[in-house]
């Protein structure tokens, strides 16, 4: 796959003049003990490799580059902090299966090795994390997908072909079934399958961050502004100091493209969470007989919900291209979404509002590999980032000190080429348009 990455002039390749910050606090991470923000780059410094981005992939990148050259010096930046960056703002979901829309029933063998791959990265995970000092609330308490309408059922039906033929475990549960499990009518069928692990994402990336071994360097609040390359090396360069680096891996996903690389193949979504107070004992006795689920849509666009081990439950809907909408409009909907799922809860009020953003690639593929000279890059993971992430991150960081790794193109595919902007605005807004009213039940 030829990737570009909008060249600048001879020597300089990327520039920006700003970087993302988000508009409100993650709710995750404000349920867990403050912070202590790593030092932020403040003096010139050099590497062996520069990862930008500390997220799932740019962690365990870093940590496989140090088992395989431990003599490296290896340094990390990351625009935000810990349990603040997109790494803490998900639902939570670590899958040991391929996503809902990666799911191939035609291509078994090939889903077959993907799953592999998946669920050993989500078993290492889970034994890293496991016995930390911070709680990431990490159990395997497996996932539901549930419908609402008949295009959510139709959906059901083609993930239920793929679990059967991969000769995965499941459960299929009629509206009764899911009323008595999760407290809900809202729903007419669903699947239950154990395939999955529910963690508290701010603890989780603060457990992986805090077991970084020491020899690499790890700088927040440091954003790459430009990257540019001289004779022997590239030259990034942060707002108060500049790394030079003899390589480089881009993992910062959705906003790659803001340092200028592969434009024409991703894009940024931002959708938008909510979590609630603890629930009073009244309210979780209504909620079913599970204690600790996670529920994925039937619809891409649907609704995402969690109910957490400390009683309280969690909404993730909406879709933005490239921009991030108020809290009180994004709180006015998920709320409305949730009490039509629960009439029974009298009064929602929520902790937390905020929002976050996904690697959006036209076909659901990843941007994976060399793009430049000793320039490597994993993004797009389209809402899987946590295993996906982690994944991606170790087998490029083999790949960039040749070794063998899985055909990643062939088992997982490829970003396309999407059009140029308006048409990819213009197209993105259309599509959710016709599929929000097509799917509306689901979200």
């Amino acid at each position: 796959m030829s990737i570009e990455s909008q060249n600048m002039g001879q020597k300089i390749i990327n520039s920006i003049d700003h970087y993302t910050q988000y508009k409100n606090r993650c709710g995750w991470d404000l349920l867990l003990p403050e912070y202590q923000p790593r030092k932020t780059l403040c003096d010139d410094i050099s590497a062996d490799v520069l990862i930008i981005g500390a997220g799932y992939t740019g962690i365990a990148a870093a940590k496989k580059w140090r088992e395989i050259c431990p003599d490296d010096r290896i340094a990390i930046i990351d625009a935000s902090v810990s349990g603040e960056n997109n790494s803490g703002r998900n639902s939570g979901f670590l899958l040991e299966v391929s996503l809902a829309n990666d799911a191939d029933a035609e291509q078994i063998n090939r889903m077959n090795e993907c799953n592999l791959l998946i669920a050993k990265s989500a078993q290492k995970i889970f034994n890293e994390v496991k016995d930390s000092a911070i709680d990431c609330q990490i159990h395997r308490a497996g996932t539901y997908r549930a419908a609402a309408s008949e295009l959510g059922k139709k959906s059901l039906r083609d993930y239920e072909n793929f679990l059967k033929k991969s000769g995965l475990e499941y459960d299929k549960l009629n509206k009764d079934q899911l009323h008595e499990k999760l407290g809900t009518n809202y729903y007419s069928e669903g699947l239950y399958n154990p395939h999955c692990y529910l963690a508290q994402p701010a603890a989780l990336i603060r457990v992986l961050i805090d077991k970084l071994p020491k020899s690499i360097d790890l700088y927040e609040n440091t954003p790459a502004l430009s990257i540019k390359q001289d004779e022997k090396s590239w030259l990034i360069i942060t707002p108060k100091a500049t790394i030079r680096s003899k390589k480089i891996v881009i993992a910062n996903n959705a906003f790659c493209a803001k340092l200028g690389f592969v434009r024409s193949y991703i894009s940024p979504i931002y959708t938008y969470a909510a979590i609630t107070e603890p629930l009073q004992e009244n309210e979780l006795f209504t909620l079913g007989t599970e204690t600790n689920w996670g529920i994925l849509p039937a619809h891409r666009l649907g609704s995402t919900l969690r109910l957490t081990i400390d009683g309280r439950l969690m909404i993730r809907s909406l879709y933005d291209y490239g921009y991030e909408r108020n809290n009180v409009d994004a709180s006015r909907q998920l709320r409305k979404s949730l009490k039509f799922r629960f009439p029974q809860l009298t009064n929602i009020n929520f902790e937390s509002v905020w929002g976050g953003t996904t690697g959006f690639t036209f076909n659901g593929g990843p941007i994976w590999g060399e793009i430049e000279n000793n320039i490597y890059i994993s993004a797009g993971c389209n809402g899987g980032g946590i295993v996906k992430g982690t994944l991606f991150g170790e087998l490029l960081a083999m790949s960039a000190n040749q070794i063998k790794v899985p055909e990643i193109k062939n088992l997982f595919g490829s970003a396309s080429r999407m059009p140029p902007e308006p048409f990819r605005k213009i197209g993105f807004k259309l599509i959710s348009m016709i599929e929000s009213k097509r799917a509306k039940k689901e979200i």
